[in-house]
């Protein structure tokens, strides 16, 4: 009998481009390969460490001179609705949520390319066709869920329409919110917050503790809202904290602050079943 032992995954950069978020930077990131047996137990450990799933990739920022992106999650136990929120929940009160398995179909695909158009003409999805939005949904190694929702159809009666969709990974501690999307006309609805506060009560529900935002940049008007949410904590200098006060995080360059490459890797703790073997 062969027995194969799991190889410890191997990381990468990539090459630097203009950063999203603040205006004159560039943006590096740290990437390895999900694939094979152990993708739920890595993409479980890497994300308790700042790291986010791109279908088979995780990453987080590795820019040469800034550290402003800061992976961010909101502690379920502790978090309660502050009133424009609450405002929110009932305004949305009429949407039916699904859950399904992660398959794309053509209704998500034309809203998302309606939400694309009106948001982000000029992000890097702009050019996305129908075949690059279902590897998107559909490529993943790991337990996911499509996360639908939708309200009566105020053309048809007794029909509904998709109104709002939310690729979803269910971690061993909490909710990743992968991407979100939704009908960019219903401003008043305030959708991107309701998704957020819908997958707070889906963790409550699943007695899991943390729901995964994604980056927060301090100084990036496009991530602002996140800090809005109370009880969430940032992943910066190595471990979690309290955000604080969101206005004491900076979003200064500096490239002393920043580790190489190889000690930034070194420092990623991986799961025992992933670890090299020990030289003896």
């Amino acid at each position: 009998m062969r027995h194969s032992l799991p190889i410890a995954p191997q990381f990468y950069v990539t090459a630097p481009q203009p950063c999203p978020y603040l205006p004159g930077r560039m943006e590096r990131k740290l990437f390895t390969a999900l694939q094979g047996d152990y993708s739920e137990t890595l993409n479980n450990a890497l994300s308790k460490q700042g790291f986010r799933r791109s279908q088979n990739v995780l990453y987080r920022p590795s820019c040469a001179e800034c550290m402003a992106c800061l992976s961010a999650r909101i502690r379920v136990s502790d978090f309660e609705p502050g009133r424009s929120q609450r405002r929110t929940l009932k305004r949305n009160a009429d949407l039916v949520r699904r859950a399904t398995s992660p398959w794309a179909t053509e209704e998500q695909f034309a809203l998302f390319r309606s939400y694309l158009d009106s948001r982000h003409a000029d992000g890097g999805m702009a050019d996305m066709d129908i075949f690059e939005f279902a590897a998107m949904v559909e490529e993943t190694p790991i337990r996911s869920r499509v996360i639908e929702y939708t309200r009566p159809s105020p053309d048809t009666p007794g029909r509904s329409k998709l109104t709002a969709v939310c690729l979803t990974d269910v971690l061993d501690d909490g909710l990743s919110m992968v991407y979100s999307f939704y009908e960019p006309e219903l401003e008043r609805r305030s959708l991107g917050t309701y998704i957020i506060l819908d997958h707070i009560n889906i963790a409550r529900e699943a007695g899991l503790p943390y729901v995964y935002l994604g980056y927060w940049v301090p100084g990036s008007p496009k991530m602002a809202y996140k800090a809005n949410f109370g009880s969430l904590e940032i992943y910066k200098n190595g471990r979690w904290i309290d955000i604080g006060e969101p206005e004491s995080h900076s979003a200064a360059a500096h490239p002393l602050s920043i580790d190489p490459i190889a000690e930034q890797v070194a420092k990623i703790s991986l799961p025992d079943t992933m670890a090299p073997p020990q030289k003896r």
